[in-house]
């Protein structure tokens, strides 16, 4: 479990996002061999999965946040990628409606975690609450800095009822996202994936990267623990998720119920 140990954020520790190195490949020469190891950690996954889904009793939730480019939809679709599409669930969490603007912050997240059997992807999540909108003063201080302590209320409140939460942070250097959102400009059929303010958010990249460090220092916790994914390299970056993923599962693990009593007397008539 390499890259359990060195991506997680410990508990209580401090963060300073420039001293993790973006470029990181941990033990892994280069991306042929990455790919390889990648198939492996995939099958581990399905594997458990399946277990998962027929015990019904735990569930697992896990979470991407990034900066923009950071590489949220590749790592989902690189990490489940052959996953049965019954047990699992990816959800995406944009600007929030005006009927999800009526409620509690957490109130449009709750509706989307796991049930027992279920594994529950989130792209973005609850924590665009003390990112976006500390960032851009969407909402006053004195009602964004409270959410950390909610925040983690609630995850520990998922684990308790059997829920295992993984938070992912897909680490970027700067010059890695201007490279990244030149080549969306540079394609056509990646124009739609530019937006004008990507650029507006580039300008505030200190105040997000200072958002960024503090919800890594305030909600990594030994229940909901955060990683630090070097993700310049989109190979290793899918690689080290799925790996943790796959640990992850089978420590949890998950086992087939038993079968009916007297199977083994039952004949399959012509």
């Amino acid at each position: 479990m390499t890259e359990e140990k060195t991506y997680r954020v410990e508990s209580g520790s401090t963060v300073d996002l420039e001293a993790w190195d973006a470029n990181d490949t941990g033990e892994v020469a280069d991306k042929e061999r990455g790919k390889a190891l990648l198939k492996v950690e995939r099958d581990r996954i399905q594997a458990a999965q399946e277990r998962l889904y027929a015990e019904g009793k735990q569930s697992l939730l896990v979470i991407f946040q990034a900066t923009d480019t950071g590489g949220k939809d590749g790592a989902i679709k690189g990490a489940f990628k052959g996953t049965n599409p019954q047990g699992i669930r990816v959800w995406s969490f944009g600007v929030p409606t005006p009927t999800e603007l009526a409620h509690d912050f957490l109130w449009r997240i709750h509706q989307r975690t796991p049930e027992h059997g279920m594994i529950a992807v989130f792209n973005r999540s609850h924590y665009e609450d003390v990112l976006v909108a500390r960032v851009k003063d969407l909402v006053p201080e004195e009602q964004w800095r409270p959410r950390y302590d909610i925040i983690n209320s609630f995850e520990l409140g998922l684990h308790n009822h059997g829920t295992r939460v993984l938070k992912f942070y897909l680490h970027i250097s700067k010059h890695e996202q201007k490279e990244r959102l030149q080549a969306r400009l540079d394609n056509p059929d990646k124009n739609w994936k530019f937006h004008a303010s990507d650029l507006e958010d580039r300008e505030l990249w200190d105040d997000y990267r200072a958002a960024y460090q503090e919800m890594l220092e305030r909600c990594s916790t030994d229940h909901a623990p955060w990683y630090i994914i070097p993700a310049n390299k989109k190979w290793y970056r899918n690689l080290a998720v799925a790996r943790i993923v796959a640990d992850t599962l089978e420590e949890m693990d998950p086992k087939f119920p038993p079968a009916e009593n007297g199977l083994d007397k039952i004949e399959i008539g012509d």
